[in-house]
C-alpha cells in the first residue's frame, strides 16, 4: 500500500478515536445548579399551628345555659338566698335567678351573684378569655410561692412573677395550669432583669378576628405589649412609648398624668409623673385601644389608640383624655369600709377590662384609695364600672352611680381586677370571692 493512503487511514482512524473520547469527556461532567432555584430556607416557612388538646378524656358532658323565663306577675317571688361567706362579697347564685346584662346592671335592676366561689386560680390578676365551645384561657401572673412556677432556665420566679397560662375545659368553671413556667421564654440563660420574670403584671389579652392576639401588661409601671398567632406562642416584648413614672425635670406632663399629694404617702417617695400602672386592651376594627392609669390622687383613666398592624409604636393619646377620673378627693381621713366608697378611686384608677354591649362599651376597673395610715401598705380596694356616653370609645365616659361594685372598700387584692365574659348570653365575672379564693360571678336580675 502507499505511504500517503496508508498515512491517511492511520489519520482518519485517529480523528475518530478523539471524537469518541470528545463525547465521553463531556458527558462525564456534572451539570451546574442554577443560581435561580437557591437551597429552601425552612425557617421562612409559616409555623403550623397545632390544635391544643385536652390531656383528659373523656370530655365532660356539656350543661346546656336553661332559657330564662319571663317573669309574669309584676313583683317577682324572693328566694331565701344562702348567707354570704364574708360580709364584703356577694351572695350565692340560686336556681331561681334569671340572668341579666350590663345595661340592666346600670339601670339598677341586676346585681353580681357567686357561682363558683374557687374555679382554681390563684388569688391575684388575671384575664379570662373564651376560645371555643367549653374551652376557657386564663392569663394570670404568678410566682414560685403561689404557684410553684419556674422560668423557662428552671429556676424559681420571685413574687409578684410572669405570666402564666391556665386552661379550663368545663366552660370556665375550673382551671388547671398544664406547664408551671413563665408562659415566654429568656432569650439566654440563667434568665437576667431584661427578660422581666420578676414582674410581668396584670396581663391583659385580646383576641382579635382572626385569632391574633394582643397582649398588654404592666413592669415598673410602664406598659408592655406582644403579640402572638395563637394565644401561646409569643413574640418579644415592646414598651408603649410615654409610659411609665418620670421626673418633670425629665419631660413634662399633663395635669391628669401628674402624682399630686396623698395624707398618708410620704411626697418624697413618689415621681411626679404617672401613664401607665396596670392596663387594658380593646381591638374595633383596625383599631388598638390600650387603656392606662393616669396619675395618683387624684387618679384618672387614660386611653391610646393607634392602627393595630402598627402595634406599640403607632399609639397616641385618645382624643379624650382622660376619658373620667375620681370626682370627691380621699375623704375624711378616719373612714373605711362603706364609709369610704365614695373615695374608693381616689388614688389611681386603672386595670380597664372592657366588653361591648349593644350601642356602649362597658368596662370593669380597679380604684384604689391608699394607704390607710403613714406605716401602712395599700390597703384600701375597691371595683368599679364605667360606660360611654356615646357610641365611640375614644370619647367621655361615665361611672356607674352605684360604684363601688361587689365590696365595700377594703383590704382585697384582686377584687378590681375583674375579667368580664359573655358567653352564650350569660354575663360572668371572674375575681376575688374571698381573701383566699378567686372565682365566677354571674349578672342576674333583682
Amino acid at each position: 500500500m502507499p505511504r500517503r493512503k496508508r498515512s491517511s487511514i492511520v489519520l482518519l482512524l485517529l480523528t475518530c478515536w478523539l471524537l469518541v473520547l470528545g463525547v465521553r469527556c463531556t458527558s462525564s461532567t456534572p451539570t451546574p445548579i442554577s443560581a435561580a432555584f437557591p437551597t429552601r430556607v425552612l425557617a421562612d416557612l409559616p409555623t403550623r399551628i397545632v390544635t391544643d388538646t385536652p390531656t383528659f378524656t373523656p370530655r365532660p358532658t356539656r350543661t346546656p345555659t336553661p332559657t330564662p323565663t319571663p317573669t309574669v306577675t309584676p313583683t317577682p317571688t324572693i328566694t331565701p338566698r344562702p348567707p354570704a361567706t364574708d360580709p364584703w362579697f356577694a351572695p350565692m347564685m340560686t336556681s331561681d335567678d334569671e340572668l341579666a346584662t350590663l345595661d340592666d346592671y346600670w339601670n339598677g335592676e341586676a346585681m353580681w351573684v357567686i357561682e363558683i366561689k374557687d374555679v382554681g386560680l390563684p388569688v391575684g390578676e388575671s384575664d379570662t378569655v373564651h376560645r371555643s365551645g367549653p374551652i376557657f384561657w386564663s392569663y394570670l401572673h404568678a410566682d414560685s410561692r403561689s404557684a410553684g412556677i419556674r422560668d423557662s432556665c428552671g429556676d424559681s420566679v420571685p413574687y409578684p412573677g410572669c405570666v402564666t397560662l391556665w386552661k379550663s375545659h368545663n366552660g370556665g368553671k375550673s382551671f388547671f395550669l398544664e406547664r408551671p413556667e413563665c408562659l415566654f421564654p429568656c432569650d439566654r440563660c440563667p434568665c437576667d432583669e431584661d427578660d422581666h420574670v420578676e414582674q410581668q403584671q396584670y396581663p391583659r389579652v385580646f383576641f382579635d378576628v382572626n385569632d391574633f392576639a394582643y397582649m398588654v401588661y404592666e413592669w415598673g409601671a410602664g406598659t408592655f405589649m406582644r403579640t402572638s398567632p395563637n394565644g401561646f406562642q409569643w413574640s418579644g416584648e415592646i414598651g408603649i412609648p410615654g409610659t411609665g413614672v418620670w421626673y418633670d425635670t425629665q419631660r413634662p406632663c399633663t395635669d391628669a398624668e401628674r402624682i399630686k399629694t396623698h395624707p398618708n404617702v410620704y411626697s418624697g417617695l413618689e415621681y411626679d409623673c404617672l401613664a401607665g400602672a396596670p392596663p387594658g386592651i380593646y381591638i374595633e376594627d383596625d383599631l388598638l385601644y390600650v387603656f392606662i392609669g393616669l396619675g395618683r390622687a387624684p387618679g384618672h383613666m387614660g386611653c391610646l389608640v393607634g392602627n393595630k398592624y402598627e402595634g406599640a409604636v403607632g399609639l397616641e393619646p385618645c382624643e379624650a383624655n382622660p376619658l373620667f377620673g375620681t370626682k370627691n378627693g380621699y375623704g375624711p381621713e378616719d373612714a373605711f369600709g362603706a364609709e369610704a366608697n365614695a373615695y374608693f378611686d381616689f388614688r389611681t384608677i386603672s386595670s380597664a377590662d372592657v366588653v361591648r354591649v349593644g350601642e356602649r362599651y362597658y368596662m370593669a376597673y380597679e380604684g384604689t384609695r391608699g394607704p390607710t395610715s403613714h406605716a401602712v401598705r395599700e390597703d384600701q380596694f375597691a371595683l368599679g364600672f364605667a360606660r360611654t356616653i356615646s357610641p365611640t370609645i375614644d370619647g367621655p365616659w361615665e361611672t356607674f352611680p352605684g360604684n363601688p361594685a361587689v365590696t365595700d372598700v377594703g383590704d382585697y387584692w384582686g377584687i378590681g381586677h375583674a375579667d368580664l365574659v359573655i358567653y352564650q348570653g350569660t354575663t360572668y365575672m371572674y375575681s376575688s370571692t374571698s381573701p383566699e379564693t378567686r372565682g365566677r360571678y354571674v349578672l342576674v336580675k333583682k
